[in-house]
């Protein structure tokens, strides 16, 4: 059976794909305080096991897609899952937290390729609003995976230890790669002129800096994922070490804040068609800034509740469903024979940006209650920033599609 554009199967593929990263990251948020403390490990130490994971995934993401532009999707691909499937193995197997923390790295260097190959391939086969309206489609189905991955995470957690989240993950990359390998066509039909060198590669990414408008789309992706990563390198810490909610609750919690997101992505539609992609991205712009404000509000004036972290997020996810995919299909859409390129650099941009997000608020994770502000005030500045960047780009975002 071969997988062919507009339909549902090819769709759901492609976004299972991209669905990698969040599955590795979240499924293992809820053993992350007993892994932590199961390998002897401080809450920093921890906390670089994600920061590890940013680190590699942004690595990759810079080759993945100009080397997919010279040598096609699917050999790349291919190999990118055979890279993170044994990452996943190595994690599972990690004896101290150093350990764990390279296998992290070479599992997000594996994970980068299907996340950056996936959004590729839709720009192969779609352009405009069909693209945007492809990426928001895996959006939706790709936000089902961060409500549930927690779930499972703290099922297996309570019923084996953390090392099943990295078995489970083995078997799901196992399973991915037989499907791309027997069922995903190639799709590129434009190749990169040049072949695959540093240089090139230095000259694609030149291009590509010089477009205003791509500039800005990545500026939004990269500011609103700030603020997401900020709660997802800390939520797990303050929800369960600090508020007291257990494994499966903090699950079930983290879930709350996906609702929004999927909400998010279904939304886009509709907005699009009768906003366009930029008015889609303002009202995620809007969102976000109110999300991140109403948190910081309510930490800082309301009951210190897991409610008062939660509710705030799921507005702010609903933001990062409108922003992220609309400004990726808004950034690939000027460029169909670097669209692989392009891919990487907003990806290397965001996870880069992420990790260092994750960095500094690890280091407020071992002030305890003193550090709760550090999340309010961080996912806050996020969110305004991203507002101010939407509305301060408009010159930048109508000279680049001109």
């Amino acid at each position: 059976m071969r997988l062919r554009p507009d339909t549902l199967a090819l769709t759901a593929v492609l976004a299972l794909l991209t669905a990698v990263g969040p599955l590795a990251i979240d499924m293992y948020l809820p053993s992350l305080p007993t892994l932590t403390a199961a390998l002897e490990a401080t809450p920093a130490e921890g906390q670089l096991t994600l920061s590890a994971f940013l680190v590699g995934f942004a690595a990759g993401q810079v080759i993945y897609g100009p080397l997919s532009d010279s040598r096609g999707r699917k050999p790349v691909l291919l190999a990118s899952l055979a890279l993170f499937t044994f990452g996943s193995a190595l994690c599972a197997l990690a004896p101290t937290i150093e350990t764990l923390i390279v296998a992290r790295f070479l599992q997000a260097l594996g994970g980068a390729g299907p996340v950056v190959l996936a959004r590729s391939i839709v720009r192969d086969l779609y352009s405009g609003a069909r693209a945007a309206r492809e990426l928001s489609n895996m959006a939706t189905i790709l936000g089902l995976i961060p409500a549930i991955a927690p779930l499972i995470g703290g099922v297996l957690e309570n019923a084996f230890n953390w090392r099943a989240t990295f078995v489970l993950l083995t078997l799901v990359l196992g399973g991915e790669m037989i499907i791309v390998a027997l069922a995903l066509p190639e799709t590129i039909r434009q190749r990169a002129p040049g072949g695959f060198s540093p240089g090139t590669v230095l000259r694609s990414y030149g291009v590509l800096l010089r477009h205003r408008g791509f500039v800005s789309y990545l500026g939004l992706t990269a500011i609103a994922f700030g603020g997401l990563f900020a709660y997802i390198s800390t939520s797990s810490f303050i929800l369960q070490s600090i508020y007291g909610l257990s494994e499966i609750a903090y699950g079930a919690a983290f879930a709350i804040g996906v609702i929004g997101y999927i909400g998010g992505t279904l939304a886009a539609g509709p907005l699009v068609r009768k906003r366009g992609l930029d008015g889609a991205i303002g009202v995620g712009a809007a969102a976000v800034a109110c999300g991140g404000l109403l948190m910081l509000g309510l930490v800082l004036f309301g009951p210190r509740t897991p409610a008062s972290v939660v509710v705030p997020m799921m507005f702010y996810m609903f933001g990062v469903g409108l922003v992220m995919p609309q400004s990726m299909a808004s950034a690939l859409q000027p460029f169909p024979e670097r669209a692989g390129a392009a891919s990487s650099l907003v990806g290397f941009a965001q996870m880069t940006f992420g990790a260092i997000v994750g960095v500094a608020l690890g280091k407020t994770l071992a002030l305890g209650q003193a550090g709760l502000l550090a999340l309010p005030v961080a996912v806050s500045f996020f969110g305004v920033a991203t507002l101010a960047l939407f509305v301060g780009s408009a010159k930048a975002r109508a000279a680049g599609a001109r």
